[in-house]
């Protein structure tokens, strides 16, 4: 059997991060934070991790900023972002730049965000 696919997910709800976790574990090796700043850590602790999904409002660092910092150490990782909220202004330049590959919305669709994590590997 293939090794599961490592993923990390970042939002500041913990609700959020459980439901994400039970939703993907068969799927997926889940790792979680609950800032940008922890997720650049988990990065920097794990080389396992080849897709990031990030929430877009948190405080301290919006998904987007976390997802640049990010970036520059680990380019080859898989970007995307989950919102509560229709695509802004930020998320199109993002989707734009490569920055991201896309953006799901919240609640999040589960068959989804699994098609598109395995349209990138």
């Amino acid at each position: 059997m293939q090794e599961k696919t490592t993923l990390l997910y970042v939002d500041d709800e913990p609700l959020n991060l459980m439901l994400f976790k039970i939703n993907f574990k068969n799927k997926f090796n889940v790792l979680t934070a609950e800032s940008g700043s922890d997720g650049l850590k988990v990065l920097t602790e794990n080389d396992q991790v080849l897709v990031v999904i990030s929430d877009m409002k948190m405080p301290g660092m919006s998904g987007i900023e976390f997802i640049k910092l990010a970036k520059k150490d680990f380019p080859n990782i898989s970007y995307f972002i989950l919102t509560g909220f229709d695509i802004n202004e930020e998320i199109a330049d993002a989707l734009n730049e490569r920055l991201i590959h896309k953006y799901f919305r919240k609640p999040f669709n589960m068959k989804e965000i699994e098609e598109s994590i395995m349209e990138f590997l």
